[in-house]
């Protein structure tokens, strides 16, 4: 049995303990300036059109996401960071491509020209091209043989894959206080193990060696069908530097590529004419844009709050919800703090990835080379002072929280920070983890990186597609956004304490 001295003493241990990792919340004062530069001197809508209507499509390690890069840079100079510059990241055995002509139609039974996207990395029409279209399962090697010896000069449709069904669901939609109630219960307990992993180079092998069957035999070019309201989706074909140029494949709305198909289907003589150009470039590597203000603590200084989103993105719209959106927000994010002199305690540092949509390659670059040695496993210098990493790339829609990936210790410090910013409908915390972009490369090594939870709006419905432009964002949302992330960088890099690696 506890003495009661003993359980004054146990009592007391804890209240010192408890102390010594309680978290801060800088003073009000600074919420309300970041408010007040956030909302009343906004340069979001401006950076907005800037990402998307002048930086255009940013495909990895293409000719515009080179361009866009430095402009960038150049922007984020104009707002002061003098240390902005653009930092190789990874070799990319890809390359860059570029889009130069796009033009597709049907020309018979009767004349339609149609919206479209050419894949990326996928190779060029010889100018202008006419053929007959014919239907093909490319997939399957017994249909393939069947075809065999009558494809030249033949425009290959694949079959119907996707159908449009009436949706009675809103065109664009926020989260309900229920749902974001209902996120914060824990979802841990869960049966059933992870999906097989998709052999990739199985698949890519597969890919090579059906390009090379229907180039043999003069084929013109493959058409898929992917994307509704007569939009196109973007999409890529495997490729490496030095492989013979892919044929030209093109991706249709599943408005345009399903009538075809019908046609045909019905006994209906289908023809196309097009005109793709595109270009590669030998460029193997992918960059990061990196600007940061640095810590001013003697003993805190070295160490680093991460913000981040990436710059790159498909090559049919302009990425504008995704990742426009993201690039906007941390971007103003950083102006705000910039033009309020802030004086951190540690460095934050703004990061915009190259290679996301590839597979991530401008975080894991990143990781590698200063966190992390990909081949041994072991810390590099760079892992003991990495602060937290907040990223952004669910939708353009308003911060509603964040996920917590399921490090109960991080809790504490954004039930605190979340505070002065909780009436901009800021405070869920869903522990969870949750994947598909950038902030998984350092929670999977145990780091406090985290991915906010934002309204969806239209995203699932024109990401990935020609409708990822300007017209997908909310400027109110992207202010409430950089507001919240700036507030959260400053109390990261204030706080005594710091959210502890999940082991």
């Amino acid at each position: 049995m506890i003495k009661f001295k003993q359980l004054l003493t146990f009592a007391a241990a804890l209240t010192v303990s408890a102390g010594a990792l309680a978290q801060q919340t800088p003073p009000l004062e600074m919420a309300y300036r970041i408010k007040n530069e956030a909302f009343n001197n906004s340069k979001a809508d401006s950076l907005a059109q800037f990402i998307t209507d002048y930086l255009g499509p940013r495909l990895a390690a293409s000719d515009l996401k080179v361009r866009a890069e430095q402009l960038v840079v150049d922007r984020l100079k104009e707002m002061g960071y003098d240390n902005a510059h653009i930092e190789k990241a990874s070799d990319f055995e890809k390359g860059g491509w570029d889009n130069k002509r796009n033009y597709v139609a049907m020309t018979a039974p009767y004349y339609t020209a149609f919206a479209s996207t050419p894949k990326a990395w996928s190779g060029s029409t010889d100018g202008l091209v006419t053929g007959e279209c014919v239907v093909v399962d490319i997939n399957n090697p017994d249909e393939l043989k069947k075809h065999s010896g009558k494809l030249k000069g033949k425009i290959i449709l694949l079959p119907i894959s996707g159908k449009y069904e009436l949706s009675f669901r809103p065109q664009a939609s926020r989260y309900t206080d229920e749902q974001l109630k209902n996120m914060e219960a824990d979802t841990r307990p869960r049966s059933g193990g992870r999906r097989p992993a998709t052999d990739r180079k199985a698949a890519a092998q597969r890919q090579y060696t059906t390009d090379s069957i229907l180039r043999a035999e003069g084929a013109l070019a493959v058409i898929a069908g992917d994307g509704t309201f007569n939009i196109p989706g973007s999409r890529g074909v495997n490729y490496k530097i030095g492989n013979p140029e892919p044929l030209c494949q093109i991706t249709l709305p599943i408005e345009a590529h399903n009538r075809m198909v019908r046609l045909l289907n019905k006994g209906h003589k289908v023809e196309m004419e097009i005109d793709i150009r595109n270009q590669f470039t030998d460029r193997p590597v992918i960059n990061n844009v990196i600007a940061e203000i640095p810590g001013t603590d003697p003993k805190l200084k070295n160490e680093v709050v991460l913000i981040g989103a990436h710059l790159d993105s498909w090559h049919g719209g302009t990425g504008g919800a995704d990742d426009g959106s993201g690039c906007i927000t941390m971007m103003e994010a950083m102006r705000i703090l910039k033009d309020l002199d802030v004086k951190p305690r540690r460095t934050i540092r703004l990061a915009l990835w190259g290679g996301e949509e590839q597979g991530l390659y401008g975080s894991r670059g990143y990781r590698d080379t200063k966190l992390v040695d990909p081949e041994t496993g072991k810390e590099l210098p760079g892992f003991k002072d990495f602060a937290l990493y907040l990223n952004m790339d669910y939708s353009a829609g308003r911060f509603r929280g964040i996920y917590n990936e399921e490090n109960d210790m991080a809790n504490p410090f954004f039930e605190v920070w979340s505070k002065p910013v909780a009436n901009l409908g800021f405070g869920t915390i869903a522990p969870r983890r949750v994947g598909s972009t950038d902030h998984v490369t350092f929670s999977d090594k145990g780091l406090p990186a985290f991915q906010f939870i934002q309204d969806g709006l239209d995203y699932f419905r024109t990401y990935h597609t020609l409708a990822d432009t300007y017209e997908r964002l909310v400027t109110s949302d992207l202010q409430v956004n950089a507001c919240i992330a700036a507030w959260l960088a400053y109390c990261a890099a204030m706080d005594d304490n710091r959210i502890p690696l999940r082991k």
